[in-house]
């Protein structure tokens, strides 16, 4: 089978159990080494851990999974890239396009495998998205809407993503970021205004709760997008109006369940026929999430093989910070 690739993680936080409860069930790789500030329960004894940076800087890995505060992601991945070590970063990536670019300038002199995490680009119904829109089955896109929110909990004021000096933005940041980059992946439009209203109006934290915004690109093709931390439920819907018809991408299957059910629909403009008879609405429904697995999957491969990364690149992620700068500068 080969040599095993030698697996870090930094941060063992929820994301960092994620990882790590996954990529130990991967043949290919060995989970060697964890860095964590707070004492770690049930894991592998063979596996070392340390709350130094410092000192897992210098364990026996090939690669390691960032997954800690956004204000660290950057100097860590620069800290790896110059060890040789392939990076699996969380996403957003860095503080700001500036820290940013001078990673992927690092990437390119050091020639490593860099993939940031965005797994809604692996979620069942955003493939098949992909795949009805590449065929051009429905036309160019005229506008879409998305809205991605959650409530939030009695504790949600004391998460570290909502002090800046951690995370450097609020709910736009943590979670509209998910929804930024699926519009312009699957919509293919390179949005160049940007209005917004970035509001802080329940939850007593540092950062935004609710985030409004229009866009418009080329043609005048606009997106309406709101991310918030005041839907009392969980919701996820995106909508593509094209000028053949529409798609949409309801709900989500994540590990909290709360998104659910995850499902697309699509349909033919009725006015596209010339009789105008009613076009066929067609629904499919997604009963599991391979999403965290399949982006692990596509890094390990990189790695062994030397294929590119194809979804969560370096200029993936720059392209969305730029985005998300964009808006809260409402330029």
């Amino acid at each position: 089978m080969g040599k095993k690739i030698r697996i870090g993680i930094v941060g063992f936080g929820k994301v960092g159990k994620i990882r790590y409860n996954i990529l130990k069930k991967i043949k290919s790789v060995e989970i060697v080494s964890i860095c964590e500030k707070n004492p770690i329960k049930n894991i592998d004894k063979k596996i070392i851990t340390t709350n130094s940076f410092k000192k897992f800087l210098e364990s026996n890995i090939d690669a390691a999974f960032i997954c800690t505060y956004n204000k660290y992601l950057s100097s860590y991945t620069k800290a790896l890239i110059n060890k040789k070590k392939h990076v699996f970063c969380e996403k957003p990536g860095a503080n700001s396009t500036r820290e940013l670019l001078s990673v992927i300038k690092l990437e390119r002199e050091k020639k490593i495998v860099l993939k940031y995490g965005f797994n809604h680009r692996y979620h069942s119904s955003v493939i098949e998205a992909k795949k009805i829109i590449d065929k051009n089955i429905l036309g160019k896109p005229m506008w879409l809407r998305g809205v991605y929110g959650k409530p939030g909990d009695v504790d949600f004021h004391l998460n570290w993503r909502n002090y800046k000096k951690y995370s450097g933005g609020g709910i736009l940041l943590d979670q509209g970021i998910h929804m930024l980059d699926l519009v312009t992946y699957l919509s293919k439009i390179n949005f160049s205004h940007v209005k917004s209203f970035i509001n802080n109006n329940y939850w007593k934290i540092e950062n935004e709760d609710n985030a409004f915004i229009i866009m418009k690109g080329k043609k005048n093709i606009t997106a309406m997008l709101h991310s918030s931390a005041t839907q009392w439920k969980h919701k996820f819907l995106l909508e593509f109006y094209f000028t053949n018809g529409y798609l949409i991408l309801d709900g989500l299957n994540t590990p909290t369940g709360s998104y659910r059910p995850e499902k697309i629909i699509y349909a033919k403009n009725n006015n596209v026929s010339k009789h105008k008879m009613s076009s066929k609405t067609l629904i499919k429904i997604y009963k599991n999430d391979n999403s965290w697995r399949l982006e692990i999957l596509e890094f390990i491969k990189a790695i062994k093989y030397g294929t590119k990364i194809i979804n969560g690149s370096s200029i993936d992620a720059l392209k969305t910070l730029k985005l998300v700068e964009k808006i809260y500068k409402n330029e």
